[in-house]
Formats: structure tokens, C-alpha cells, sequence
């Protein structure tokens, strides 16, 4: 007689299974065909999906285990290649680095990449923070505490006075002269030596911020901020330690730069000209667009004292813009990656995103190919994540409708198991 077990997972633990599980879905997506399957039995042993069957297969052996998802889509865990798991945004978020220890930010991020995980990303790429980041990943993967697969920038690289100035908007006693140790370029060379610093902090990509930002303290939101020849330097010298290169960008001749210059994404992406989009598809560069992050910046500019007067200003004119920069870069063919800068906007809201897009235009299987394959194939995973077939790892979530029809359950995910250990249930 085959023994069928109800899981109950409470929120935030795992459950560690034993033998093999049977996860019987109404829908399956195939997320390299773009098709929905239907009445599919995925078999999980240990951390990897060993089987992917037509039908409802009955298990093997008593000690198996029967989750029944015929009600439900599944589809491979989501990728979301831009988020700050170290921060989330507030109103006091400007006082927060002289009043939190790096033990306070630890915590928060361990809060915050559990709610990620819990929202269906089993995957992110962290694009900078205090190198708490690192410590974080390390605890993911050496499962003492809960939370997506991290890929880390560890620190983003600027110039004095650009957007990831850590000092920006001190007073002069504490602004001081940071250099390339705390992730500041001014030349050819200390852009080589930030890039290997970042190597020896652990991290496992690189990230720029090629052009002025929104949520900095400083009065340009999309100035270029690095020479071609300190981005190409940077570029070259990632491509030393396997990392590849992301770069924060809004206006246009920034992002010019960094494409000429070696970056894979662009992030923003807000001011992009016909002439960028042209260059995005000749070098094979990809486009993230963080619409989320857009439309949460300009909805708080007009919040009294949410945003420094400074920092409201290009919310108000920034943020708005990105949407329908989407909308025609997908229209003319750049290259897309999903991602949504999860931090400026609150942890666990990464789905909305994927509305955005479908409402500027792209079609709902190609928005979540995006944050599936799409991604897994940037983070060197093409044969790990992004996809539920055998061998890969077991990251699945499932949701109540299909989302090529409703793209929105996307943002009430009910299932997710991630190395094969069910977190929600």
C-alpha cells in the first residue's frame, strides 16, 4: 500500500525529505519550449529533479512521498538578477548607516532573503551592499539560515562622488577620501585594483554604476561617471576572475560606455536612445529593467520627508520613464533580462514586475522565460536552474493559475522547494 503524506510546512522552516517526492501538477511549464504541459509528475531525490513523467506516476516505494499540485501551474523557481537583500526602503533609510551595525544589517538581510525565498525567487543576483552580502550567501549555501541561491557584487564600484559613493551627503568630517579598498575608482589602475578587491571580499560578479543614480545624494541622476578606458579596464579584469560585469545606468551616454566597454547587463536602462538599443543587440549586452523600482520612486517623490529634497527631484523625473523605455526596447528586439532592484521597493513584491512587462508589451511566457532560462544562462546555470528537468536542481514553485493567462498569480506563489526541501507549503 503506497503511503500518501500531507506536508504542512511552516513559514520561514524547511522540510527535509526523505527517499524520493512526487510532485503530481495539474500544469507544468516548460520553460525552454514555452509551453504549458499538463498532468505531469516531477520525482525529486535529494537536491535534484531525477524525473520528469507524462501522467501521474504512483511512487516507488513506501517511504516516498505525494504532493499533489493538480490544482496548480509549477514552474522552475524565479530569477531575479537585481536586489539588495542587505536594505529595504523606509522613510528613515538615509539615518540608517550611522545608526545600524553591521550585525543590524545582517539580520535584516537574513529577514529579507527569507521573504524573497518565500515569494518564489530561488535565485537572485545581489547588486551591492556592505559585503554583508557575502557572509550572507555563504550561510544560504551552508544552509544555517534560509534564503535564495546569492550571486553577489559584494560592493559597487564608482567614482568619487558617484552614485555608489558610500560617503556621499557627509559632512566633511566624515566624508574622507575613500579609494578602491571601499569600491571608489579614479583611474585605470585603482579600477583594476577595486576589481580585485572585490575578488579577495568574495564576490562573484562585478558591479558598476556607470551613470549618476536616483537614491543617491548627489545632484545628477544620469551623468556618466566612468571613463571607456576605466570600464574597459574593469571589463578585462573581471573577465580575469570569470566574473561578469552589471552596470547601473540611466542616461544614455553612460550606458554607451559601458557597453563599448564590456558590461553583460545594463540596469535601468531609463534614457536609452534608438542608437543604445542598436548597440545592446551588436554586443550581445542584456537589458534589465527594474520597472518596479521606477514606479515606486516616483509614487514616493511626492511623500513629505520620505526622500531627501535632492533625491525627490529625480525620483519625480527618473522613475516614470523607465516603463515605456521597456516597452521599446522589447518593441525593437534588446536583449531582456528580468530583474527588479527589490530593496528600493519592498522584498517579496519582486512578482510585480512581471506585470509591468506584460503591460508594456511583452508577452507573459517571455517575461517569465526572462527570470528563468534567460537568467540561468547570464549566471553560467544553464544546466542548473531556470528549468524543471532531470538533473537540475530542485527549485519549484506553483501558483494557483496558469500565469501565460493571468501573469498576476505570479505575485501569490503557494508552493516553493528549493534544493529539494519544501520552505512552503
Amino acid at each position: 500500500m503506497k503511503f500518501y503524506v500531507l506536508l504542512v510546512a511552516f513559514a520561514f522552516s524547511a522540510i527535509s525529505i526523505a527517499q524520493n517526492t512526487y510532485l503530481h501538477c495539474g500544469k507544468l511549464i516548460d520553460t525552454q519550449s514555452g509551453k504549458v504541459l499538463t498532468n505531469q509528475t516531477i520525482v525529486v531525490s535529494g537536491e535534484r529533479i531525477i524525473a520528469v513523467n507524462n501522467g501521474f506516476t504512483e511512487p516507488a516505494s513506501n517511504a516516498d512521498v505525494v504532493i499533489d499540485l493538480k490544482s496548480k501551474t509549477v514552474l522552475p523557481g524565479l530569477i531575479d538578477m537585481h536586489v539588495h537583500l542587505e536594505s529595504e526602503t523606509n522613510p528613515k533609510k538615509y539615518l540608517e548607516s550611522f545608526t545600524l551595525n553591521p550585525a543590524d544589517v545582517a539580520y535584516n538581510a537574513q529577514h529579507l532573503a527569507q521573504i524573497t525565498l518565500m515569494a518564489g525567487f530561488t535565485t537572485v543576483r545581489d547588486l551591492g551592499g556592505s559585503g554583508v552580502n557575502v557572509a550572507l550567501r555563504n550561510a544560504i549555501n551552508a544552509k544555517k539560515v534560509v534564503g535564495p541561491r546569492i550571486f553577489t557584487a559584494e560592493k559597487s564600484l564608482a567614482s568619487t562622488g558617484g552614485h555608489a559613493d558610500p560617503t556621499n551627503g557627509y559632512n566633511s568630517a566624515l566624508v574622507g577620501d575613500p579609494g578602491p579598498k571601499e569600491g571608489v575608482v579614479n583611474s585605470i589602475e585603482e579600477a583594476k585594483k577595486a576589481v580585485r578587491q572585490r575578488y579577495k571580499n568574495g564576490a562573484d560578479l562585478i558591479k558598476i554604476t556607470a551613470t549618476g543614480g536616483v537614491l543617491s545624494v548627489a545632484k545628477s541622476g544620469e551623468n556618466p561617471q566612468f571613463s571607456l578606458e576605466e570600464i574597459k579596464a574593469i571589463c578585462e579584469t573581471a573577465a580575469d576572475y570569470g566574473f561578469h560585469v552589471a552596470a547601473h545606468a540611466h542616461g544614455d551616454e553612460g550606458m554607451q560606455r559601458a557597453i563599448m566597454g564590456g558590461v553583460k547587463t545594463i540596469e535601468h536602462g531609463t534614457m536609452m536612445s534608438d542608437k543604445t538599443m542598436d548597440m545592446m543587440k551588436e554586443y550581445n549586452a542584456y537589458y534589465v529593467p527594474t520597472i518596479s523600482a521606477g514606479k515606486f520612486v516616483s509614487e514616493k517623490a511626492s511623500v513629505p520627508n520620505y526622500y531627501p529634497d535632492m533625491v525627490a527631484v529625480k525620483a519625480a523625473s527618473i522613475g516614470p520613464k523607465i516603463q515605456s523605455t521597456f516597452a521599446k526596447a522589447y518593441k525593437k528586439g534588446v536583449p531582456v533580462a528580468f530583474g527588479t532592484d527589490a530593496g528600493v521597493f519592498y522584498h517579496g513584491d519582486n512578482a510585480k514586475e512581471f506585470g509591468f512587462m506584460v503591460e508594456a508589451g511583452m508577452p507573459a511566457i517571455e517575461a517569465i522565460q526572462s527570470a528563468t532560462v534567460t537568467n540561468a544562462m547570464l549566471l553560467s546555470m544553464p544546466n542548473d536552474i531556470g528549468e524543471i528537468k532531470t538533473g537540475f536542481f530542485a527549485d519549484i514553485i506553483a501558483v494557483n493559475e496558469d500565469p501565460t493567462n493571468n501573469i498576476k498569480t505570479l505575485e501569490n506563489v503557494l508552493f516553493v522547494m528549493k534544493e529539494g526541501k519544501i520552505y512552503k507549503e
